[in-house]
């Protein structure tokens, strides 16, 4: 953030506008934008909720029509589906949780894994150009999700007491440290995990965000506003725009897999109480 701040700050006083605009850089404000419908209920729309309702229709659409097209031979579009969804099967509830609860619980972790993903890339796509997650509701939703999944697989595998006694107190500790352990892991295990998902997957949206806002910006500004002298930064930070446009395909990609592997552990950790 101090970076970007100051990278801003120097191109502001390098290409002012010649109608007194100036350089404005990105900032929190773009997840904030205002409702366009609705306004005053609770239903308001705005941008970043606009975002978010066409890529669930899209993620929904995509499947819907793999679904019903699905044939023996697969075609390209529904080989494509059934490797996302094996790449979750296998490589994160299975290699997880085993193939008992893999099965089980491959549902809810495609589903959190397609949810990120989907709502993550919406940052790159043109006229879209912002991930919803960038904006606490979205990954706190997943994250209770998660959280959900985490004390059902633990009550279901063990029964309440035996959960939640696992959970609070591991395994060969002591009697007399109870007292100090148990809010200890109540803090970590009921309140930190969910957290943590949250904040994790929202502070890389919006930092990617602000960087390739800020790199296209900047071109925009030194190839309309600087002196000539100076133009040629602009193919500079243009290029850094597409490179980061291809990391961010990256990290919405990764950040997506790190919310489901992590989910998995979780449950993993509720179901065999170590």
């Amino acid at each position: 953030m101090t970076t970007s701040a100051t990278l801003a700050a120097g191109l502001a006083a390098i290409a002012p506008a010649a109608d007194g605009g100036g350089f404005e850089p990105p900032s929190l404000d773009d997840f904030y934008p205002q409702a366009f419908a609705l306004v005053g209920t609770p239903f308001e729309l705005n941008r970043v909720m606009l975002v978010r309702i066409i890529m669930t229709l899209v993620l929904v659409a995509l499947f819907g029509i793999g679904a019903a097209r699905a044939k023996v031979v697969p075609g390209r579009m529904q080989n494509l589906l059934e490797m996302l969804l094996e790449f979750v099967r296998k490589n994160i509830a299975v290699e997880i949780l085993g193939e008992k609860y893999g099965a089980r619980y491959a549902p809810i972790i495609t589903t959190i894994f397609l949810g990120v993903f989907f709502l993550n890339i919406s940052g790159i796509l043109p006229g879209l150009q912002i991930a919803s997650t960038g904006v606490v509701g979205m990954p706190l939703v997943f994250a209770i999700v998660s959280y959900i999944a985490f004390v059902y697989a633990g009550v279901r595998a063990n029964g309440a007491g035996k959960f939640v006694r696992g959970a609070l107190v591991p395994a060969g500790v002591p009697g007399f440290l109870y007292p100090l352990i148990i809010p200890v892991e109540f803090l970590s295990t009921f309140v930190l995990r969910p957290l943590t998902l949250t904040v994790r997957l929202m502070a890389n949206m919006i930092s990617g965000h602000l960087l390739l806002s800020l790199c296209f910006l900047a071109t925009n500004a030194l190839f309309v506003y600087a002196t000539a002298q100076l133009k040629v930064l602009g193919t500079i930070t243009f290029v850094a725009g597409i490179v980061f446009i291809l990391f961010e395909a990256f990290v919405a990609a990764l950040q997506a897999y790190i919310f489901a592997l992590l989910s998995a552990v979780y449950i993993e950790s509720s179901v065999h109480m170590h």
